[in-house]
Order: C-alpha cells, then sequence, then structure tokens
C-alpha cells in the first residue's frame, strides 16, 4: 500500500513576534509527505519546483524517505513562495507577501508508478488542480482533502466539484464557517458533509480538532506546549500524520478515524516546535508513540457518578 500527497513545495520566509527565519523549505506537500513517513513506507509525493530550489532541501526530502519522482523542476521558473507574519498569540497570521511562480502552471502528470496509490492527499491547491490528480489515479483506497480560504471565495463552484469525490475533508474552524456560511459549527459541518464528505475534521488550532462521521462527533484536545516557534504546516502535518495511521491500520472505521485524529494531532505538535518541517526529520516511533500516549490521558475522564448515587 501507499499514500500519494498532491501540494505545494515552496520556501517559507516567517515572522513571529518571538522570532523568524527566511526561505526555509516549505508547502503542503513537504508537510504532508513528512509526516506520513514514519507511518508509511511508501510516501509519494507530487508537485513543481524551480530552477532555484536547492538540492540541499530536495535532499531533506529524499533523507525523510520521500519518493520524489513526481517532484516536477520547472527550469525557466521560480519556486513558490510564500511570506508570513503571525499574531501575539500564534493563531492569527498575515500574509505579506504569495508568489506564485511555478504554481501558476502547474498541470501535474502523474509518474506510472503512482497511479495504483492507495490514499491520496491533496493539500492545499486550486481545486481543478486537485481533481486532475484524482482524474490520473486508479480508483484509491481513501482520499482526503484541503483547502483555504482563498480557493473558498474564489472559486467555490469548483472546490464543490472536489468534494463531491473525496472521502474526508480537513479544514480549520474559519474555513468551515466560510463554506458554510453558517457560524455554528455543527450545523456548518453538516452542510460540508452534505456536499459529499463523509468524513470532516474541523481543526480548531490551539483547541484541538473535531471528527464528524455518521456515527458520532470526536473532540480531541491540542497538546499544551510550553514553546512554540513556528505554527506554519501543522494542518499538513496533522493530514500526513492521519492518512499514516489509516494506511497503517488498513481501515477507515470509527476506531481507526479517531485515533488517526490523534496521531494527526501528534505529528502537528512537533511541527510547531521548530521552524520549517525540521522536527519531522528527527523522530522516533517512540516518541511519537509516547506522545501519543499523551494525549489519550489528556483526554481521559474519570468514571461518573450516577446523579442518584451519593458522593463521597
Amino acid at each position: 500500500m501507499s499514500i500519494l500527497a498532491v501540494g505545494t513545495v515552496a520556501f517559507d520566509s516567517i515572522d513571529t513576534p518571538f522570532g523568524s527565519a527566511e526561505r526555509v523549505l516549505g508547502g503542503s506537500a513537504s508537510y504532508l509527505t513528512l509526516a506520513a513517513r514514519p507511518f508509511c513506507e511508501d510516501v509519494r509525493l507530487v508537485g513543481v519546483v524551480g530552477h532555484d530550489f536547492p538540492d540541499e532541501y530536495r535532499q531533506v526530502l529524499a533523507n525523510g524517505g520521500v519518493d520524489l519522482e513526481g517532484l516536477e523542476v520547472d527550469e525557466d521558473g521560480k519556486t513558490f513562495f510564500w511570506h508570513g507574519q503571525y499574531h501575539y498569540d500564534m493563531n492569527e497570521r498575515d500574509t505579506l507577501d504569495t508568489q506564485l511562480n511555478v504554481l501558476a502552471s502547474f498541470e501535474p502528470d502523474l509518474p506510472a508508478s503512482y497511479l495504483d496509490s492507495d490514499i491520496v492527499c491533496l493539500g492545499n491547491l486550486e481545486p481543478g488542480i486537485q481533481r486532475d490528480v484524482l482524474d490520473q489515479v486508479h480508483d484509491p483506497d481513501f482520499v482526503v482533502a484541503d483547502t483555504m480560504n482563498y480557493w473558498i471565495e474564489n472559486t467555490p463552484d469548483s472546490l464543490r466539484t472536489t468534494l463531491s469525490r473525496v472521502d474526508c475533508f480537513v479544514i480549520n474552524d474559519a474555513e468551515a464557517r466560510e463554506l458554510a456560511d453558517e457560524p455554528n459549527l455543527v450545523r456548518a459541518a453538516g452542510q460540508i458533509r452534505g456536499m459529499g464528505p463523509e468524513t470532516l475534521i474541523i481543526k480548531k488550532g490551539e483547541h484541538g480538532a473535531l471528527l464528524f462521521t455518521d456515527e458520532s462527533v470526536f473532540s480531541a484536545p491540542a497538546y499544551p506546549l510550553e514553546d512554540i516557534q513556528d505554527p506554519t504546516g501543522a494542518g499538513d502535518a496533522f493530514a500526513g500524520g492521519l492518512a499514516g495511521h489509516l494506511y497503517r491500520t488498513g481501515t477507515v472505521d470509527e476506531d481507526a478515524l479517531r485515533r488517526a485524529v490523534i496521531y494527526g494531532s501528534v505529528m502537528a505538535s512537533y511541527v510547531v516546535q521548530r521552524y520549517g518541517p525540521d522536527r519531522l526529520l528527527d523522530l522516533d516511533p517512540t516518541a511519537i508513540a509516547e506522545r501519543a500516549r499523551s494525549f489519550r490521558e489528556l483526554a481521559a475522564i474519570p468514571k461518573l457518578v450516577p446523579l442518584d448515587k451519593q458522593l463521597v
């Protein structure tokens, strides 16, 4: 079995009230693949970079175990660039500069070896490009997709068409409210699931995540951290960890989805501790398992005493 992730491979410049970083490796496909790799040996990346993309960053991905056959190089263009500034609480950010560069004309052409991918992760891209990938893959078992407010506002019809082909949709709370035009997240979730995805996950930053399925609603906590350096890519790492766990279990039933949300949260919690995806590069199974156990303890509820019993 295998995981395929399509998305951006980028340079990110990040400013926070506590520090900054210039032109670090970024992009949704980078975070997705590196977060999925601890769970799956066959992780495939589809994206495009320019002539300015350094061998050093390519080697970071390769050393992380990511299959780069699907990474195109446009020798006539420059790599996608994003510059963002985070506010004091690190939950809000402003985009200072976006340069699409080679991404503006990106038309993914999947290698023949990628067409049998079992789990497909559609990172944040124009919805039509996401569908182009689905048109090429041979009947994947599970499709996970992400988006952003830009596509919600500028390509709503195209996004809805893509959603009709998606099994699991992962977005943040602000995007969910905007897409559904509904302030209440529970009602918004019902409307979004009506667009196609049977499974919806709404990320709430430092307040955790909500999983909506036919069976139930599940709330996962966020991991309490004293030191957060860079939230960039946390959502993509979440999706990568989620897909990785589903690959590992080989099922997408209710229990597997709940555990996948926890493992997605684990990978996201590690990402924010450093600039760029560096923290994902030195994770071992023991560290992942230990933090997953910590999540379980965070969410543990003591046995409840019925109201008709006397409290001692």
